[in-house]
């Protein structure tokens, strides 16, 4: 396998940006000499939470995603804010869609998650000793809190009710754990 790098960035520029996102356009050079463009989709990372209860009940949300024009389970995420640490977002996040704070906060994976067109980095959390209280909703955000024990969620993820692959990757990922709380 080789580190050497098969396609060579000849110049970038942002085509197209907003407040959450932006396009880059990058002029690139096959190994062969080919020129090409690719596009590349520039996006802040970002944390997802599984906030769990001291009774042992999972806290998912039920939020109305626009993009699919359909209410989704999901855990808690967010965009990690300019300035703010994984860890810090991970708790305003939860704090903001759950009205959760957690007692413990436990990092599980670092993930890319849009390899073939953007630069997207999700970091997975386990929150413990969660407290449930007033949430902190953006204007787009319509969501909805659902404590569930943990095989009430299971059963969703088996039964191809949530469909948040990065919810379902966390999920999956704090299930060892949830055994231990």
């Amino acid at each position: 396998m080789s580190d050497s790098r098969p396609i060579q960035t000849v110049s970038s520029k942002i085509d197209w940006e907003s407040p959450y996102y932006r396009i880059r356009r990058d002029d690139i050079r096959l190994q062969d000499g080919t020129a090409g463009v690719y596009n590349v989709l520039e996006i802040h990372d970002s944390v997802f939470v599984v906030p769990v209860l001291d009774d042992g009940r999972i806290v998912l949300i039920r939020n109305y995603r626009h993009t699919l024009s359909e209410w989704v389970w999901e855990v808690p995420a967010g965009g990690i804010e300019d300035g703010q640490t994984p860890d810090e977002a991970a708790r305003a996040e939860l704090l903001e869609e759950a009205g959760g704070t957690a007692k413990e906060l436990r990092f599980l994976l670092k993930a890319s998650t849009m390899n073939g067109i953007g630069q997207h980095i999700a970091h997975l959390y386990l929150a413990t000793g969660v407290t449930l209280g007033e949430t902190q909703h953006e204007t787009l955000e319509f969501i909805n809190i659902h404590p569930m024990t943990t095989d009430e969620v299971f059963r969703l993820v088996q039964r191809g009710e949530m469909n948040d692959c990065i919810s379902i990757t966390a999920l999956l990922l704090a299930q060892p754990h949830l055994q231990t709380i």
